[in-house]
């Protein structure tokens, strides 16, 4: 999902929690590339406009070229953009390094557009440790890796422990179905006049979110190939249909159908919110920038219906530009490991991490998806135990159910077209009482296959 837009500081590798993990890219490097001088150019840097999260990357970069001699960092602010990223290659002017969200993994290996990393990463030892499913995504048929997972996250359920408990609901168990959400949501709304449930709708985020449903429902939103979509049948319009119940019959949603991230994460933390769906690291948003109680702040599993389906899973690779050397290609993972992982390589790293993470009011422990090892992520843990600021405990209905819920991955074929699509969708829905949820579908659905062919 592009995200990332909201979370430019995730190029700082100060976000200490589980869902960004590796182990160590310390290893040796190959001789021939390792005694080379090297220049490359690196993006994400923050803009002037945040002068905190550019502060920190600079400092990034300071110790990283204090601890590499060798390498010489250019830094850019070039971000990620669809519109842009061929014409900036075919123009020699991409970044050697770039965050990239997992649903433009495919397309960019299939059209030579990220170099193949699989020769420095195992010479730096990293391939054992990533975590086989999340590596899944920056590898091509024969195995071959494009790229490296620093960040990723399953779907869940957010929702505010007190509002739970102002409605005589107990916060340690929160909905785990569907059913039991519209039910929650009702309560919520009686007893305390707040919607008891809400949903993203704008931005490409409402077609995010309806997709992450549809697949908790069993459905699917495109073929396996990406050449056509399935969001037109039964459980696309199943999940539409309850929202539609539960905003205009059980009156357990607002009329706010124009959410995106920032504006539901400012709500949901003035307790305006009951419940919605959104992965673990929302946590950052509601707490740190909109001052939520973080003893309020609870996530559970993505509810489910009619049996275990499956929740939506994404998040952030580090790829690398195929017009890279070998040497410029070591230096870039290198960058990487330094820049977001090598927290997970020593202890004392991990601690001095963390620490800076408290300092920059960046949560510590924060829970989610890991990309690596259960044994590498848990020796990271204990490491830093005496650090983790984030109330574990409530986020233990994610804990306990999530692993059991099978994760599935964006669209493979233009994600961000598909979730426009079907944003007006979602607004439909809970702006438009007699919406037509089947003709919503239909037309999006031939919108967007017409793309899906070329």
């Amino acid at each position: 999902m592009n995200r990332h837009g909201a979370r430019a500081f995730s190029a700082l590798g100060l976000a200490v929690v589980v869902t960004a993990s590796l182990a160590a890219c310390s290893g040796s490097t190959p001789q021939s590339s390792a005694d080379q001088k090297v220049t490359i150019t690196i993006g994400d840097r923050p803009a002037a406009n945040q002068p905190a999260n550019r502060k920190l990357y600079d400092a990034q970069v300071a110790s990283f070229e204090k601890a590499n001699p060798k390498i010489t960092l250019k830094p850019t602010e070039t971000i990620y953009d669809a519109t842009t990223f061929s014409s900036l290659l075919a123009g020699g002017n991409l970044p050697d390094t770039l965050s990239v969200p997992f649903t433009e993994a495919k397309g960019l290996i299939a059209n030579g557009q990220t170099a193949d990393l699989t020769s420095a990463l195992k010479t730096a030892g990293l391939t054992k440790s990533l975590n086989k499913t999340t590596l899944k995504v920056i590898q091509d048929s024969s195995g071959k890796v494009f790229g490296v997972p620093v960040n990723a996250y399953s779907i869940g359920l957010a929702y505010n422990r007190a509002l739970f408990t102002k409605a005589g609901l107990d916060p340690n168990k929160p909905p785990t179905t569907w059913d039991e959400v519209r039910t929650d949501a009702k309560k919520i709304t009686a007893a305390t006049g707040v919607p008891g449930f809400e949903t993203l709708g704008t931005k490409n985020q409402g077609g995010w979110i309806l997709s992450a449903m549809t697949y908790s429902y069993g459905g699917s939103i495109e073929n396996a190939d990406g050449t056509k979509t399935t969001f037109n049948k039964a459980p696309a319009k199943a999940v539409l249909k309850n929202l539609q119940e539960m905003r205009w019959t059980d009156k357990s949603m607002g009329p706010n159908g124009l959410y995106d991230l920032d504006s539901m994460s400012q709500d949901f933390a003035a307790g305006k919110v009951g419940m919605w769906i959104a992965a673990p690291d929302v946590y950052n948003a509601a707490i740190t920038n909109n001052k939520m109680n973080k003893n309020d702040f609870g996530e559970g599993p993505m509810p489910q219906n009619g049996g275990v389906n499956g929740t939506l899973t994404g998040g952030t690779l580090e790829i690398v530009s195929p017009k890279a050397t070998d040497a410029e290609r070591v230096a870039a993972v290198k960058w990487i490991n330094w820049n977001y992982l090598r927290q997970y390589e020593k202890k004392d790293q991990a601690i001095s991490v963390a620490e800076a993470a408290t300092a920059s009011n960046t949560p510590v422990g924060l829970p989610g998806l890991s990309v690596v090892s259960d044994s590498t992520n848990a020796q990271y843990l204990d490491w830093i135990k005496d650090k983790v600021d984030v109330p574990i405990s409530n986020f233990e209905p994610y804990l306990q159910t999530t692993a059991s819920i099978p994760i599935q991955p964006e669209p493979v074929n233009k994600a961000q077209e598909v979730y426009a699509a079907l944003d007006p969708v979602v607004q439909a829905v809970l702006t438009n009482k007699n919406a037509n949820v089947d003709q919503l579908l239909s037309n999006a659905a031939k919108s967007i296959d017409s793309q899906l062919g070329r």
